[in-house]
């Protein structure tokens, strides 16, 4: 599904060049979960970025399938996001001014879906992760676990090949952090590929993969047995 073939990113300024990934080479699977682990400003969000393409890279090739990424302009690569990836954010990401289902619906923005056909899909995603109860309100009148459950439900609502999630654990509790990573594990039991950043060994150790960082470059891949 997607090969990534010594990929580097370079940020410069007038006084100094930082390179955030350097000579990356990966290989994902449709149908894989993936973790990203490593410590803060290893480049993990970096390559999150990359994989999402809200960043180009400043060397090297994505392949998406069999396209090359880097042949895309930026309204191609728009469609590509709306049509085939879905984002969920440590931050949730939620619009205050819109409802839970508005914000939901926000998925479907650019894909031309009939009303009648956004209300059916936004109410399936919102059974899948539980939280057609919360419709009519507002984020900031749901818990934290039931906001980061309407932002999975907004990355899921147009059925997306690859969900890419950074941190979905990291503002919430235990119990709301397990709840989260069981609704990922089930999505991709369905099917969907996952990759995600965490810092969590334990989270990571529920992928089927984990990869680890260290100064931009990928230092270990180990599968876990199944």
């Amino acid at each position: 599904m997607i090969k990534l073939a010594s990929i580097q990113r370079r940020y410069a300024s007038d006084e100094v060049e930082t390179t955030a990934l350097a000579d990356i080479n990966l290989d994902v699977a449709a149908g894989e979960f993936l973790a990203i682990m490593g410590p803060s400003g290893c480049g993990k969000s970096t390559l999150l970025n990359i994989l999402g393409t809200v960043d180009r890279p400043t060397a090297g090739q994505y392949m998406f399938g069999d396209r090359d990424l880097a042949t895309l302009g930026e309204a191609a690569l728009a469609r590509l996001r709306g049509e085939t990836l879905g984002f969920v954010f440590q931050s949730f990401n939620l619009i205050d001014e819109l409802t839970i289902q508005e914000n939901i619906e926000l998925g479907l923005a650019y894909r031309n879906v009939p009303a009648s056909d956004r209300k059916a899909r936004t109410g399936a995603a919102m059974d899948r992760v539980g939280i057609s109860h919360r419709a009519r309100h507002f984020p900031h009148q749901l818990s934290g676990g039931q906001q980061q459950r309407a932002a999975i439900a907004r990355a899921i609502v147009g059925d997306p090949k690859l969900i890419l999630a950074d941190e979905p654990t990291g503002n919430l509790d235990t119990q709301n952090g397990e709840q989260v990573m069981d609704i990922l594990t089930s999505l991709n039991a369905e099917g969907a590929t996952i990759i995600m950043v965490t810092h969590s060994p334990a989270h990571a150790d529920i992928a089927r993969r984990r990869i680890d960082m260290l100064d931009g470059r990928i230092i270990s891949s180990v599968l876990r047995a199944l």
